[in-house]
């Protein structure tokens, strides 16, 4: 094998990072890619709904009021990556049931528990934050998530 074909984890991981380009959050932008036996089932990225001003266009109320990452999602106009990566599966009537989220960072509570209820069985992440609820709710529903380090090429459970 060519020793620069990324093995699983990375590709998935770079397209999730491709993905997120497409984002227009002013704050983060963020990638997700749900896969399934090596196919790639239904992507996303945050930025506002369909057919609303983004928020590249219009600005971060989250940044105007200075709200703390991870905080008072409600604030935000945009739809995150998982779940726009889960809506998709469903306006296309994929079934994402037993699959697997790359994400660039971790979800937040949100969309944690719509990871859940889509019953998607593992989480693997580029980046972490600190955010005990979403590891215990994974936890609770046994969903592992994994972090995967590009540099090492390795992989560390947390959940």
């Amino acid at each position: 094998m060519p020793e620069n074909r990324p093995n699983w984890n990375e590709y998935f991981m770079q397209m999730a990072r491709l993905v997120s380009t497409r984002s227009t959050c002013l704050r983060r932008k963020v990638g997700a890619v749900i896969v399934r036996d090596n196919q790639i089932l239904s992507t996303g990225y945050n930025g506002a709904p369909k057919n609303v001003p983004h928020c590249s266009e219009l600005g971060c109320l989250r940044e105007k009021l200075n709200v703390p990452s991870g905080e008072r999602h409600e604030l935000c106009r945009g739809v995150h990556a998982e779940q726009n990566a889960i809506i998709q599966a469903a306006v296309q009537g994929v079934s994402i049931k037993n699959s697997t989220i790359y994400c660039t960072n971790l979800p937040c509570i949100i969309c944690a528990k719509m990871i859940i209820n889509a019953e998607i069985k593992q989480v693997i992440i580029a980046e972490t934050y600190k955010d005990t609820m979403t590891i215990n709710m994974f936890k609770d529903a046994g969903v592992q998530v994994i972090l995967f380090d590009k540099e090492t090429d390795t992989i560390k459970k947390i959940v």
